[in-house]
């Protein structure tokens, strides 16, 4: 928890200090609710809980558990009554479907009881990101939605600082190796300055399904990430799921590209 206080806290003191610099306007009075609001969705829950989470779980049973969010995005999309394709929804599960091949080996994790309360954080974590990602699209508008995000991870990181503090679970600073410094300057600038912001562009520009498959294409990066660098087998069945992800995907993509073209 004080790894994502620490990231947070620098990335949207970078963002906000940018903004500053530029005399952005601050948010009005009522902006500042939605602000709070995603603060809490998007960063102490959905953030906060999964890096918390990854610790009682294996990185495989992750993936898996993160490929879920698209999926959290159509069932509450469905729920506020909105008309997705079915080519589009059987897509996203041809894609999990994918992801759970490529960590086979790891589906048998769900059954371990010492992963349990891991499994908890990171559903918990996947459902708060697809329901802040949705109520971002909605608000962006209304604010700066690039200021609005540093205001979001600084004040998410004040409410971090306070619980590890209050909980006596800090690490003085001077104790965290250099490897975990490096770490967190990755996290910072690739993760959240880089990442983040790319995000906020895709939101205001493409539907929200199609936002949510990055979910799976993350796994086709790390594996090919881990062959490349590690020298990590591809197994059959990484191949296998890999096709299969590409093969949901370009249904997704299609049915996307139909929709537009219909309209």
């Amino acid at each position: 928890m004080q790894l994502v206080a620490i990231r947070q806290f620098l990335g949207g003191l970078a963002y906000v200090l940018f903004f500053v610099l530029k005399k952005e306007p601050w948010p009005k009075t009522k902006q500042w609710k939605t602000i709070l609001i995603l603060a809490l969705l998007n960063f102490v829950l959905s953030n906060g809980l999964s890096t918390w989470g990854v610790k009682y779980i294996s990185s495989g049973l992750g993936a898996i558990l993160g490929a879920i969010f698209p999926i959290w995005v159509v069932l509450i999309s469905l729920f506020r009554g909105e008309k997705l394709a079915r080519l589009s929804i059987l897509g996203m599960l041809i894609c999990f479907g994918g992801v759970c091949i490529v960590f086979s080996e790891h589906l048998k994790d769900f059954l371990r009881a010492d992963f349990r309360f891991g499994i908890l954080l990171s559903l918990t974590a996947t459902f708060t990101w697809a329901f802040g990602m949705l109520y971002t699209k909605k608000k962006a508008a209304s604010f700066n939605p690039y200021f609005s995000l540093g205001l979001q991870m600084l004040l998410s990181s004040i409410f971090l600082f306070s619980v590890i503090g209050a909980t006596g679970t800090t690490i003085p600073l001077s104790e965290i190796p250099a490897i975990s410094w490096w770490s967190i300057a990755y996290l910072v600038i690739v993760g959240s300055l880089l990442t983040f912001a790319a995000f906020i562009y895709a939101l205001q520009n493409l539907p929200a399904e199609l936002n949510s498959i990055y979910a799976y294409i993350n796994p086709i990066v790390a594996v090919i990430l881990g062959a490349l660098l590690f020298g990590e087998p591809l197994t059959f069945s990484i191949i296998l799921g890999g096709i299969i992800i590409l093969i949901g995907l370009y249904a997704v993509n299609y049915s996307l590209r139909k929709q537009k073209k219909n309209a």
